[in-house]
């Protein structure tokens, strides 16, 4: 396959994962971030943007250290897993998620995104 083709390949489906994780990350949360983040609630922006940028990670270790396109579907689809699963356990753990985000507590809020970033290097550091 020609070099911009392959490069095509990756972007596009790293864009889609990035969608697909965003669709399934927000669903899974117990509050409207979306909504929250339109009307300035940033303890939402902090939590939802450390899970993007942890996820994010994963999928660019993966897109550097597999030599397959398939390898990296595999790879990026696990690191969905973790980062959600991690998520679920993190609030179960915390039990007061909802409230302090939507409350706009914006210390829990970058807690919540500090934990997604950190699971997201750990996930990228695995697949190195």
């Amino acid at each position: 396959m020609p070099a911009i083709l392959a490069y095509l390949l990756h972007l596009l489906t790293a864009v889609a994962m990035v969608l697909v994780f965003f669709v399934i990350y927000t669903r899974a949360t117990p509050f409207d971030e979306v909504l929250l983040v339109r009307q300035g609630n940033q303890a939402a922006a902090f939590s939802l943007g450390g899970a993007l940028i942890g996820f994010s990670v994963t999928v660019s270790s993966a897109l550097l250290h597999t030599a397959d396109y398939y390898q990296f579907l595999g790879w990026s689809a696990g690191a969905m897993i973790v980062q959600i699963l991690v998520y679920t356990v993190a609030t179960s753990l915390l039990r007061m998620s909802k409230d302090q985000i939507e409350a706009n507590n914006k210390a829990f809020g970058g807690l919540l995104g500090a934990i997604s970033l950190s699971i997201g290097l750990v996930n990228a550091g695995c697949i190195s």
